[in-house]
């Protein structure tokens, strides 16, 4: 690998500075699917896309050599289960298994701390999301809780550990 993967805290100005991307990317995926959504549906999604800090196991930077943020990933736990979620790899930086060495670090983090599977939610809209999940070994399953009422249409994935 030509970076290096830190645990940083979930307020890392890094870490929050490519949050911010990735909202900016999935609302404009997501922009014309959500246009027509009912009043209030938009917030009831905004809250259960929120990932509060008290939930956060870990939160994973991949950084250059130079120090330049390459991706995130965190881990939550979400009741009962363990969830990956806040996946993103910067453009410049796709094809340099930064999306695999994430997911792996989660995948990790989750079963040191005795999970039984790593589950997530994605969409239609990221297709290399979903060839990323796909090739580092989770299945699909229904959707799950908080995301039933307002994403039913939401790809969701588990990788048993």
């Amino acid at each position: 690998m030509d970076f290096t993967l830190e645990r940083v805290a979930v307020d890392d100005p890094r870490a929050v500075a490519l949050r911010g991307i990735l909202d900016l990317d999935l609302d404009e995926r997501y922009r014309e699917a959500d246009a027509d959504d009912p009043p209030g549906v938009a917030e009831e999604r905004a809250e259960a896309l929120a990932v509060h800090e008290d939930q956060v196991v870990a939160t994973f930077l991949a950084v250059d050599a130079d120090g330049t943020a390459l991706g995130h990933a965190m881990l939550r736990r979400l009741g009962e289960e363990w969830e990956l979620k806040r996946l993103i790899v910067t453009a410049a930086a796709r094809r340099r298994g930064v999306g695999r060495a994430l997911t792996g670090a989660v995948v990790a983090r989750a079963r040191e701390g005795g999970a039984r599977r790593v589950i997530l939610q994605s969409g239609r809209m990221q297709p290399e999301s979903l060839a990323l999940y796909a090739g580092t070994g989770f299945t699909p399953i229904p959707v799950y809780e908080p995301y039933v009422a307002t994403m039913p249409d939401s790809l969701c994935f588990e990788r048993v550990l």
